[in-house]
């Protein structure tokens, strides 16, 4: 009986990433450094762990077993939250689906690991900046230097859009309309295109950036609208770091309106609690953010207790209902205590 041969394993690895991932199903740019982040981590776990170079790895070890003791060690060594330990799962159940046609010898095992269920966990509350929040964070920015100049341009029309960093990263001079009306133009998840309005006075803002760092030439339509000193396009831990620090300086300054805990996603947050909080349509707040389904945005709806009451008053309102009396009773403060003594 002919024995069941694995493939080597980097060369498989490489195949699902240069053939199926980039070139069969086209995925983005995020999707790919997520993927590859993952067999980063899965690299150094069999070095840690089990002693095992890059080169010495075989895929016989993806095992469910060892998939799960790698999970673990994310969770305890990493001090990875369980979101992102099931994150890295899905890039690795995404490899074994691969790997079902690419080596159907090994079916069973590779159904095996692909089979496992997310761990699961409780959802944190929201976290979002009141507008006061809002604004002074963004009075910490020092605008008189370039750099400030940069990062208060960055960081209002990251409120603004309500873009995920990753759209914000990928912004060129070319993705903002400079003429009535203005937009700006995002690349979201699968590479979706969605058209965002802006104030005019945040594109007065992106105008003005834009002039200083002459982007608007001809021949810089496509260069990254944010970067470093070094010219290179801003990352998303660059970014963090921006905000965190003028977070910092904030918070000293009113801790009760900043949290200890913040990240550019909860600008996202922000945006649409205070579109929803003055009165903006749920469908319209759905598509600025570029959520595929209502029942994704209505989150917001659901983290806003003052929304909720409002919703609750004026339901009221609309079917007639009437706050019911006060009994003659009630205002009787002996016949009350008579009442109670007789517990």
């Amino acid at each position: 009986m002919a024995m069941k041969t694995y493939k080597d394993f980097s060369q498989v690895l490489e195949s699902f990433f240069m053939d199926y991932l980039i070139k069969e199903r086209g995925v983005s740019g995020n999707t790919i450094r997520s993927y590859r982040d993952t067999f980063v981590k899965f690299i150094d776990y069999m070095s840690q762990v089990h002693h095992t170079s890059p080169d010495k790895i075989k895929l016989e070890s993806l095992t469910k077993d060892m998939v799960s003791s790698f999970l673990d060690w994310l969770e305890s060594s990493n001090n990875a939250s369980i979101s992102t330990r099931n994150q890295r799962y899905a890039a690795l159940r995404s490899f074994f689906k691969y790997m079902m046609y690419e080596d159907p010898m090994h079916l069973a095992q590779w159904k095996l690991a692909a089979s496992m269920k997310n761990k699961k966990c409780t959802s944190n509350t929201m976290s979002y900046l009141s507008t006061e929040g809002i604004s002074l964070l963004l009075k910490q920015v020092n605008t008189s230097i370039p750099e400030g100049r940069r990062d208060f341009t960055l960081l209002s029309l990251l409120y603004n859009t309500g873009a995920r960093v990753s759209e914000l990263t990928a912004l060129t001079p070319s993705s903002i309309r400079l003429t009535k009306p203005y937009v700006v133009e995002l690349y979201g998840k699968g590479s979706k295109k969605r058209i965002v309005p802006i104030d005019e006075n945040v594109m007065e803002l992106a105008k003005q950036y834009m002039e200083e760092k002459h982007l608007l030439g001809p021949g810089k339509s496509h260069y990254p609208l944010f970067h470093n000193v070094w010219g290179e396009r801003l990352t998303t831990p660059g970014i963090s770091y921006i905000i965190r620090k003028y977070a910092a300086s904030a918070r000293a300054i009113s801790p009760e309106l900043i949290p200890e805990r913040i990240s550019p996603h909860v600008f996202r947050h922000s945006r649409a609690m205070h579109l929803l909080q003055a009165g903006v349509n749920l469908v319209y707040i759905r598509d600025i953010l570029g959520h595929v389904s209502i029942q994704t945005t209505e989150i917001y709806a659901r983290a806003d207790s003052k929304y909720k009451r409002e919703a609750l008053e004026k339901a009221y309102l609309d079917v007639g209902v009437i706050e019911p009396e006060v009994k003659s009773w009630e205002k009787d403060e002996k016949l009350k205590a008579f009442l109670k003594g007789l517990a």
